[in-house]
């Protein structure tokens, strides 16, 4: 779910765990609980289950201060230091949840909403300045704008926001926001390609890939005077994207496209950020995409001060809703 310099915090259902990443030992230490609706507590006892009803903690951050704040189906939950239940702070009331959560440095916290949307109606993004307590409208997009919010990421380097929206023509953009929102200007916009959720900022530059069906993939790499190239093509649409020091990694789902047919899971990796090459794979496994999920690999979020890559596969065989840890050389 999220790093915390050397500790990573880790969902199973509805229960959150951490452990510290040192050594060859590992011991995971319960932190706390959200209690879902009586349904879902029985859904999330199954495997099948928890992908087709899309059960557990789904973002994550873990605040300096102690509290932690969660993206959990049709809700935003917080839980304060020494608590050990999860409560709600916001009800998500279009889509289920919003892909990621971002903080700032003074502990603003950020999340856009994620819903079809096929009347392409505003769109919010919400914040909180009290540690996940309460949330507003931050800014908003207008009508017949964008689609949905993809991804907001905090940029520790600029101290500012990144924003990927989608899905199609002009609402495909990655755009820069000032930490207020004052200043929001579009800085790619009009292209499939840029139709990315994965979005990672290291001190020189900007990564992403795209996610479309509809065309090849890619990995770009934006400098930060605003230069883009292309440095991979990819087997497949990538949402999840992560850094492991100077490395930086993708991952690529398998989604039903004329376009994109690879059947593997792949993870795309660069020691220096120049050329990317697969070095992970896992094959997609027999159960039903629209339901039960598309093969995917996913990073957590925050910031990872070890040379551990954390990996948590879904919907691949014989590795289904598995967390791997690798040690990098």
């Amino acid at each position: 779910m999220a790093w915390v310099d050397d500790v990573l915090y880790a969902s199973r259902g509805y229960s959150l765990f951490r452990a510290k990443i040192a050594g060859e030992n590992i011991h995971w230490k319960h932190v706390g609980d959200f209690d879902p609706a009586w349904w879902r507590r029985l859904s999330s006892r199954s495997r099948l289950a928890t992908r087709a009803c899309r059960d557990g903690f789904h973002a994550l951050v873990v605040l300096p201060s102690g509290e932690i704040i969660g993206a959990v189906p049709k809700a935003i939950v917080k839980l304060r230091p020494g608590a050990r239940q999860f409560a709600i702070t916001h009800r998500v009331l279009r889509g289920t949840r919003p892909l990621h959560i971002a903080v700032t440095r003074e502990q603003h916290i950020f999340w856009g909403e994620y819903f079809d949307n096929p009347a392409r109606h505003e769109v919010h993004i919400y914040a909180s300045t009290d540690y996940g307590s309460h949330w507003d409208v931050a800014y908003t997009f207008s009508r017949h704008s964008i689609r949905h919010i993809h991804n907001l990421v905090y940029d520790r380097w600029e101290d500012c926001l990144w924003i990927t929206t989608g899905d199609d023509g002009s609402e495909c953009q990655i755009m820069r926001a000032d930490r207020d929102f004052r200043n929001v200007e579009s800085v790619l916009s009009g292209s499939q390609q840029v139709r990315s959720v994965a979005l990672i900022p290291t001190e020189d530059a900007i990564y992403f890939s795209s996610d479309t069906p509809a065309e090849r993939n890619h990995i770009y790499r934006m400098d930060r005077r605003g230069n883009v190239n292309e440095l991979s093509t990819l087997n497949g649409s990538s949402i999840c994207g992560c850094r492991v020091g100077d490395s930086v990694f993708f991952s690529t789902m398998v989604e039903p496209s004329r376009i994109n047919c690879d059947s593997n899971v792949r993870i795309y990796a660069s020691g220096g950020g120049e050329q990317f090459v697969p070095v992970l794979s896992w094959k997609k496994d027999r159960w039903p995409m629209c339901l039960l999920q598309y093969g995917n690999a996913f990073f957590p979020d925050g910031e990872n001060e070890t040379n551990i890559l954390a990996v948590t596969t879904v919907a691949v065989k014989s590795a289904d809703m598995v967390t791997h840890l690798y040690r990098l050389s």
